[in-house]
């Protein structure tokens, strides 16, 4: 390439992306936007917040200059999304986080077969939902409606990092863990036909997917799911 010598530097919460070369220069093609020379570095524009060039903000659009100074900003938490309600979309590898995330009672969709690329990012679009996944290549694409990348591999830290960059509200113990129906107060009876004898016995309160029919009460792993909706509402009440 022999375009203008650009000078890019990038914030530190972006050092997953760039770890050994925070800052550099770097000689551009002319005619590559921004954001296009940002991703072909290997940093998702969904993970950008602010362009400052020479002490101005720039869209990704902006095609760069002779001797610019860029300064490459995170997404500012708590992150807006355009539209409501905020809505999210995870791929096939965020299963147990796409299941905290509904018995938070966050909307949440989610693929348990790898579709493609192509199909998820269609369907983010076409719903208006946020992709979350791994996967950067997924993250680059056009049609997305919204996305982030999940920067931790831990059930617990994936959590903890969306909710504290996209502030869903929380209605826990309002939607199925297994499809994201909403559940509903059930009867003993009408649930029976899913009760083994111990349970029939030993519990009388009920509820049910309004989508799939799967029955839900306090059975033994009750304390953990509550360990898990207590630590996320703490977390929301210091937030503030």
């Amino acid at each position: 390439m022999n375009g203008p010598e650009i000078h890019v530097e990038f914030a530190p919460e972006l050092s997953l992306f760039v770890p050994r070369e925070p800052r550099r220069t770097l000689v551009t093609d002319g005619v590559s936007t921004l954001g296009h020379v940002i991703e072909s570095l290997g940093v998702p524009l969904t993970e950008v917040g602010a362009l400052v060039v020479d002490g101005r903000t720039v869209p990704p659009s902006h095609i760069p200059g002779p001797a610019e100074r860029v300064a490459v900003r995170p997404v500012e938490r708590p992150q807006r999304v355009p539209g409501a309600p905020l809505r999210f979309l995870l791929d096939v590898h965020l299963g147990t986080l796409a299941r905290r995330l509904r018995l938070l009672g966050v909307d949440t969709a989610y693929e348990s077969t790898d579709i493609g690329d192509p199909a998820l990012a269609a369907r983010s679009a076409a719903e208006k939902r946020v992709m979350l996944s791994r996967d950067r290549g997924l993250l680059r694409r056009r049609e997305l409606w919204a996305g982030a990348f999940v920067y931790s591999t831990r059930p617990d830290d994936q959590l903890q990092d969306v909710l504290d960059r996209f502030a869903p509200d929380l209605c826990p113990w309002t939607r199925c863990t297994a499809c994201n129906g909403l559940l509903k107060e059930a009867t003993k009876a009408e649930v029976a036909d899913q009760l083994k004898d111990g349970t029939q016995r030993s519990y009388d309160v009920f509820a049910q997917c309004t989508d799939c029919g799967r029955a839900y009460w306090k059975g033994a792993h009750h304390d953990q799911l509550e360990a898990v909706v207590e630590r996320a509402m703490s977390m929301r009440t210091q937030g503030g």
